[in-house]
């Protein structure tokens, strides 16, 4: 660009002259544009969900619903604990961009859609359903996964579930309290953890009287409830019936009672979060409370596991849903930005980073749809054995490597990148809720160690299923033969021993599957790479550091 005069003075460029910046990545078909998340639905028998998973890729990368995702994260909900004339509300005000969102998803049935319209496939389909949302607005996808997995929960205690599982499978969504009679549907939230105890739920002191029949009146506090404007709660209590101490029970808390009466669930505060800040997350107090038994008194934790298990495997989903708005973002200003004489997806420093990304991402997405298959109507009793170790694994493995893989992403925009203007930066600060909720690294890692004694079967199930690739790829091989020499051993290990190598295990399982995986699925080169990058004697601690001789322009091409 050239100056020019204009009488005596002289003007230089125009200063507010834009140049070398991407377009805005907007009105962009989401899931077309995923070739690898295409692949594996139909390779999982979800092909016939296309097209409304077209509509679903439409409507979330569409300017619209991008702007409600910024605002939603930006006007945070607001807890009113009281009226004008002091009289209790314990309500929480989301802006109407939530309110947008949130129907969106229940229009296209991202929670319970499996439950309401078995067939064969649809657990599948609505994963990817799921992380289509959550790719592009994280937070609400919070109470669409516990309303999805609260079903398993409840659907064997018919004095809760014949009244409550229409209004769950409803696709309209009704963001105000209104009595029974005038709602057809219902969002469940969860509260488990209190002060006192955090992932130790049975050091739980709150307590529920029986009231006769399934009814109980529940005192305490909860120190985290998901989702407080939900319609009903799964919350956990210690049970008493007369005399007679039940133990831990798992309950269904109404916010309503009948004729529209406000059962007492008092919001103390909202937390202030890192991330996932347009859903709110509360503290609570029951006094007097009327709650629902769920399953046997007593047994509450083997009752709200159904529940839990599934919310794991949402935050696979969640996190693999993170991993991939992070890739295309990445990818998208890398192709429209130059430096240094080449547009940045030409240098080849930035292209091993974005392929090793886009890798990640797709190694993430697999194991979250693999899991989804294994939680099938018709899933098989090797299927369900192996869910009971690979969910938790998953869990474990993909959900850490969430942050790291968003601050790589992130760092490929530049200083745009750490700013609230772009995506990212509110994808780093998301990505760690999914490490966290439903059970920190530790609790987790341990819980693999459960699997393996509680359920001997799981164990023989993942083996298995390693068994697929077996010769395929010498390095997979001997990992494998290394990590299931490391189950062998921990299984007849000491207590402590096995829970100081907890960690170890989960993450060497869950790269065997996730290799195996993408040997199944992904193109040879790219599963290879994988493999290498992974596994290999000369792998780097870091993104980016692939194999010598990689074609890395061809893996982001895919992407």
């Amino acid at each position: 660009m050239t100056a020019f005069s204009r009488g005596a003075r002289v003007i230089g460029p125009a200063t507010h002259y834009v140049e070398n910046q991407p377009p805005w990545r907007v009105d962009v078909d989401e899931f077309a544009s995923n070739a690898p998340l295409r692949a594996v639905v139909g390779a999982f028998g979800a092909g016939w969900a296309d097209a409304d998973l077209h509509t679903i890729g439409a409507h979330v990368g569409s300017g619209d619903f991008q702007r409600d995702a910024h605002l939603a994260n930006t006007h945070t909900p607001v807890a009113h604990t009281h009226d004008r004339w002091g009289f209790r509300l314990d309500e929480v005000e989301y802006d109407p961009s939530y309110h947008r969102v949130i129907a969106a998803a229940i229009s296209h049935g991202a929670h319970t859609s499996a439950w309401a319209e078995p067939r064969s496939g649809a657990h599948v389909a609505r994963a990817a359903a799921f992380m289509l949302f959550a790719q592009v607005e994280p937070g609400h996808a919070c109470p669409v996964s516990m309303t999805h997995a609260a079903v398993a929960s409840i659907a064997d205690s018919p004095w809760v579930a014949d009244e409550w599982l229409p209004r769950l499978y409803s696709r309209e969504y009704e963001p105000r309290l209104l009595s029974n009679e005038q709602k057809r549907s219902a969002l469940i939230g969860m509260a488990m953890t209190e002060k006192q105890g955090g992932s130790d739920v049975r050091a739980g002191t709150t307590i529920g009287v029986s009231m006769g029949g399934h009814a109980y009146q529940l005192t305490g506090h909860k120190w985290f409830c998901s989702a407080p404007m939900s319609d009903a709660f799964l919350v956990l209590a210690q049970t008493r019936r007369g005399a007679t101490e039940e133990g831990l029970s798992c309950l269904f808390v109404p916010r309503l009672l009948p004729h529209g009466m406000r059962n007492v669930f008092r919001i103390q505060r909202l937390k202030d979060k890192l991330g996932n800040r347009s859903n709110a997350s509360a503290e609570i107090e029951f006094d007097g409370t009327v709650g629902f038994v769920l399953g046997e008194p007593g047994r509450g934790i083997r009752t709200i596991i159904e529940m839990v298990q599934r919310t794991r495997l949402d935050c696979v989903l969640g996190t693999a849903a993170g991993m991939r708005q992070s890739v295309a973002e990445a990818v998208w200003h890398a192709r429209g930005r130059a430096a240094f004489g080449s547009k940045l997806v030409d240098l080849p420093a930035m292209t091993s980073v974005l392929a090793d990304l886009a890798l990640e991402s797709e190694a993430a997405m697999l194991m979250g749809l693999r899991l989804a298959q294994l939680f099938e109507a018709d899933a098989s009793d090797h299927d369900v054995a192996l869910r009971r170790l690979a969910t938790p694994v998953g869990k474990y493995w993909v959900c850490k490597r969430g942050p790291q893989h968003a601050y790589e992403a992130l760092e490929c925009l530049g200083g745009n990148g750490y700013t609230e203007s772009f995506p990212l930066a509110r994808r780093y600060r998301e990505q760690p809720v999914m490490a966290i909720w439903e059970g920190s690294g530790n609790v987790i890692a341990l819980d693999v160690l459960r699997a393996l004694t509680r359920d001997p079967d799981s164990a023989a199930a993942f083996a298995d299923e390693l068994t697929k690739t077996d010769g395929d790829s010498p390095l997979l091989d001997a990992h494998t033969a290394n990590t299931l020499a490391l189950l062998r051993g921990l299984q007849d290990a000491d207590v402590a021993t096995a829970q100081s190598q907890a960690r170890r295990l989960a993450e060497s399982l869950a790269l065997a599957l996730q290799s195996s995986l993408m040997l199944r699925f992904a193109p040879a080169r790219d599963a290879e790479t994988f493999i290498a990058a992974r596994l290999g004697e000369d792998r780097g601690g870091f993104y980016g550091v692939l194999p010598t001789g990689t074609d890395a322009a061809a893996i982001v091409a895919r992407h």
